[in-house]
């Protein structure tokens, strides 16, 4: 990530990634989410805003260590899941949350997206895992909080590079994915559903 960019220039990094999800019809409603890290802060869009109206100011930022609101306004609630995969894994400096079709189809399911082709294997190393499924005390308690900690618990017990596994399926929920830059997730979360979508596709063909 260039660190010689203003304050401004990333929020409007930010707010380019999130219209960008949204305009791809990885996001439904307002279910969807991108950030991107600046050093030891984050940039993520706020919580529940029309993308169409929002702008570049209107972004927030977070300080990674303390958690601790640093400009704008109520950030979105995925904070705490962004925040606790931001302090696991240094080399991650864009993350994306959405709830597209076919990958939150699979991750409902809590399956994994086994690794059936050539396209699946360009871009991730073995299948696409899913998280185990949260406690009740878990979903009752802070549920962002420990959606971020299930994932990189997962991530760590595979033994695997995040960034040759840049994306998970939180069981119930939907995906996550991440990169070295906001657009490196952006383009993995794209990805993600059109690997979604083939490997469902593959499955049905071979039940005929």
């Amino acid at each position: 990530m260039k660190k010689s960019l203003s304050t401004l220039e990333f929020k409007l990094l930010c707010l380019k990634a999130n219209k960008q999800i949204f305009s791809s019809g990885l996001v439904f409603d307002t279910f969807g989410n991108a950030s991107l890290k600046v050093s030891n802060n984050f940039v993520i869009k706020p919580s529940r805003i029309n993308l169409m109206e929002c702008t570049a100011e209107d972004m927030s930022i977070v300080a990674v260590q303390s958690g601790k609101l640093i400009e704008g306004n109520n950030p979105s609630s995925d904070t705490p899941t962004h925040l606790t995969l931001y302090r696991a894994f240094n080399d991650i400096w864009g993350i994306t949350h959405t709830h597209s079709l076919y990958a939150t189809a699979w991750a409902q399911a809590a399956k994994s997206i086994p690794c059936l082709g050539t396209t699946h294997a360009d871009y991730w190393k073995g299948e696409i895992p899913v998280t185990r499924e949260l406690t009740v005390d878990e979903i009752n308690g802070e549920y962002e909080l420990e959606t971020g900690k299930v994932i990189v618990e997962t991530i760590k017990e595979l033994r695997v590079d995040p960034l040759e596994c840049p994306g998970i399926l939180v069981a119930h929920h939907g995906p996550f994915t991440w990169g070295s830059t906001v657009e490196e997730a952006v383009k993995n979360a794209e990805r993600l559903e059109y690997i979604a979508k083939l490997a469902w596709m593959t499955l049905q063909l071979n039940q005929s």
